[in-house]
C-alpha cells in the first residue's frame, strides 16, 4: 500500500527536494538484549532538554513514564509475563525453596510477606532443600506453590520515522520536514499549534504540550547527525538495543539476528516495521519483537491515515463539478 501523496521508493529524501542526499540512517531497537537501564531516556532528555515529565509512579512494573509524549521522546516498556524465553530454563528454579539461611532474615521476611507471599518466593517454613533434577542437567520447574517462571519484555520506543509519514501531508505550516537522511523533524518555532499531525500519526508519537500547544517528537539527533555523530539515545545504549546507521545495513542485521534467536528457540521473534511494503512503506526506526506488537502497544497493521486523501480529493472535485453542471442546467432551463 503506497501514499499517493508521496509515491517515492525505500528512500524517501529526493522526493523531498534532495538530488543527491546521504544513505538512509534510522533506528534498529532488539528488544532481546534490552535491560531496561533507561539510559536512552535520560540522554535523550539530556541532549534535547526535555523538561521533566513528572516521573510518576504508575503502577506497570518499573514503567514511570507510559508512553511516548511531548516530553518522552524515549519511553522504555516493561512488560511481565509469566513464562520462559525460548528454551531457557530459568536461574530462579534452582534457588532454594526453603528458608533463608539466616534464621533472622526467614523470620524478617515471613513477618513482612506474610506466609501466602512468602510460600511464593520460597521463604515458606521447612527444611531448607534444592529443587529436584529428574535428568541431570536442568533444574525443574517449581509448581505453583513455589516460584514461577517470568521474564520482563524490555522495549525503547521512539519515533518511527516512516517513510510515507502522514504528519508531513497534513502540517500547514512546514513545521515538520523531511532531512537529508530520509527522517521527519519538527521546527518548534514554526509550529502553529494546530495539532492536525496528532491524530494523523498512525502510532500516536507526536503530541502537544501543554503550556503553548507546540507539537514534539524525536528528531534522530538531527543535529548531531549533521556533523557526523550517532543520536545521543543510541550513544548512552549499554547493551547495543538501539543501534544507529544506514536503514539498509539495519535491516541486513536485524534479519540475520532473527535466525540466530530462531536457531536459539526464540521461535516467536519477529522483526516489526521493517517491511518496505507495509503500510507506511516501511519506517526509519523498526524493531525487533519477541511477541505480538499489541503486547508492547504498537499497532499490528499501522497505514499512513492520508492513504485515502488523493482519492477523497477526486471524489470531491467530481461532485462539485457535477454540482455545478446541475447548477448551470437547472438555470439554463429556467430562462427557456
Amino acid at each position: 500500500m503506497t501514499n499517493d501523496l508521496l509515491e517515492g521508493t525505500k528512500d524517501p529524501a529526493p522526493d523531498s527536494g534532495y538530488p543527491q542526499p546521504p544513505p538512509r540512517m534510522g533506528f534498529f531497537t532488539d528488544t532481546s538484549v534490552c535491560i531496561g537501564c533507561k539510559a536512552c531516556e535520560v540522554a535523550c532528555k539530556e541532549w534535547n532538554l526535555i523538561p521533566d515529565d513528572g516521573l510518576s509512579l504508575l503502577g506497570m512494573s518499573y514503567d514511570n513514564t507510559g508512553m511516548l509524549g511531548a516530553d518522552t521522546w524515549r519511553h522504555v516498556a516493561f512488560i511481565e509475563q509469566d513464562r520462559p524465553l525460548g528454551r531457557q530454563q530459568n536461574a530462579i528454579a534452582a534457588m532454594p525453596t526453603g528458608p533463608s539461611a539466616s534464621a533472622h532474615n526467614a523470620l524478617v521476611v515471613a513477618a513482612g510477606l506474610g506466609e501466602q507471599h512468602g510460600a511464593r518466593l520460597g521463604t515458606e517454613t521447612g527444611a531448607l532443600r534444592m529443587t529436584a533434577v529428574p535428568d541431570g542437567r536442568h533444574p525443574a520447574r517449581v509448581g505453583a506453590a513455589g516460584r514461577t517462571e517470568l521474564r520482563w519484555l524490555m522495549a525503547s520506543d521512539v519515533c518511527k520515522h516512516c517513510t510515507h509519514a502522514a504528519c508531513l501531508d497534513v502540517c500547514p505550516t512546514g513545521s515538520l520536514f523531511r532531512t537529508e537522511f530520509g527522517t521527519v523533524v519538527v521546527q518548534e518555532d514554526i509550529c502553529n499549534g494546530c495539532g492536525y499531525c496528532v491524530p494523523a500519526c498512525p502510532y500516536g508519537v507526536i503530541d502537544q504540550r501543554k503550556d503553548d500547544g507546540r507539537v514534539w517528537k524525536c528528531t534522530l539527533c538531527y543535529d548531531r547527525l549533521g556533523v557526523g555523530q550517532e543520536p545521543a539515545c543510541a550513544k548512552a545504549c549499554p547493551t547495543d538495543s538501539i543501534q544507529f546507521g544506514p536503514l539498509d545495513e539495519l535491516r541486513e542485521r536485524a534479519a540475520r539476528r532473527v535466525e540466530q534467536l530462531h536457531d536459539a528457540g526464540v521461535v516467536e521473534a519477529r522483526l516489526y516495521g521493517a517491511d518496505p511494503d507495509d503500510g507506511v512503506g516501511g519506517a526509519g526506526a523498526f524493531f525487533l519483537l519477541l511477541d505480538d506488537p499489541e503486547v508492547y502497544g504498537f499497532p499490528p497493521d499501522p497505514v499512513v491515515t492520508t492513504r485515502d486523501l488523493p482519492t477523497m480529493w477526486r471524489h470531491t472535485v467530481v461532485a462539485a463539478v457535477a454540482v455545478g453542471a446541475t447548477v448551470l442546467a437547472a438555470f439554463a432551463g429556467a430562462r427557456r
